[in-house]
């Protein structure tokens, strides 16, 4: 029940050093945590879990055999969980942007003091939105490497490497992929799905279009902020942002 205090917790990583850290450092605060137990990988952490019920876990995330996203993702509830982790800038965003608690090895006293006053805020505030922990899985699984894109033409199917692929332009319910050498093919893909699959050197500018940024030539100014971009293809295309996908452009170029 949100406001009881202190929470059942357990603490998984492969380190013993890192935990015994961590025990110490929560010493002082036994009013909010009472630690339930311990677990050195994330197969002990699925039975630990299982046996002890705990409200919140502390999580290390690179641990041998299953690692803390596989761990949690087969639970069979979720508590609240605080990553403790050495993991790379990309992800500390996302856990950020999902109000997902982290802690940076080697884990420091002040920065501890900050995850449990969130922690004791979000039980005693039924108001405050519990992280979704499931979107940020999605967001920090490895994209497929994308080299090619296939398009049909004829009895053959043709692969056409990224590097040659200025842009991408939907037409009606029709999706074209345009060359730097000035040919076009029409494509299975909407451009969301392509927008999901094709990696960072693609961005998408306006409803219907998603360039790729290694082949701008030049971007103009234009009226009520939007602006147009030339690509370096053969016919030195001009496409224009739409509103809502301007700050994708700007973004981009530190416009």
């Amino acid at each position: 029940m949100p406001g009881q205090f202190p929470l059942r917790t357990l603490l998984v990583d492969d380190e013993p050093l890192a935990i015994n850290r961590l025990r110490r450092l929560l010493k002082p605060y036994e009013d909010t945590f009472e630690i339930v137990g311990e677990a050195a990988n994330g197969l002990e952490g699925l039975k630990a879990v299982d046996l002890l019920k705990p409200d919140l876990v502390f999580l290390d995330i690179e641990m041998p055999g299953l690692n803390g996203f596989e761990m949690l993702a087969r639970l069979p509830y979720l508590p609240i969980v605080v990553f403790a982790t050495a993991y790379d800038d990309y992800a500390v965003r996302a856990f950020e942007e999902n109000s997902i608690d982290y802690l940076l090895k080697p884990i420091e006293s002040e920065r501890l003091e900050k995850t449990v006053e969130r922690i004791r805020k979000m039980r005693l505030d039924s108001a405050v939105a519990s992280p979704d922990l499931r979107h940020v899985f999605e967001l920090l699984k490895p994209k497929k490497e994308l080299h090619s894109i296939s398009v049909k033409t004829g009895d053959r199917i043709l692969l056409i490497p990224l590097s040659n692929i200025a842009y991408f332009e939907a037409e009606d319910k029709y999706v074209f992929l345009n060359t730097l050498d000035g040919q076009q093919f029409l494509t299975s893909h909407t451009i969301t799905t392509l927008e999901e699959k094709l990696p960072d050197t693609f961005t998408r500018i306006s409803r219907s279009t998603l360039l790729n940024i290694r082949h701008i030539r030049e971007i103009q100014r234009h009226f009520n902020g939007k602006f147009v971009v030339v690509m370096q293809d053969k016919k030195a295309t001009q496409l224009m942002t739409g509103s809502s996908f301007t700050d994708n452009l700007k973004n981009l170029m530190e416009l």
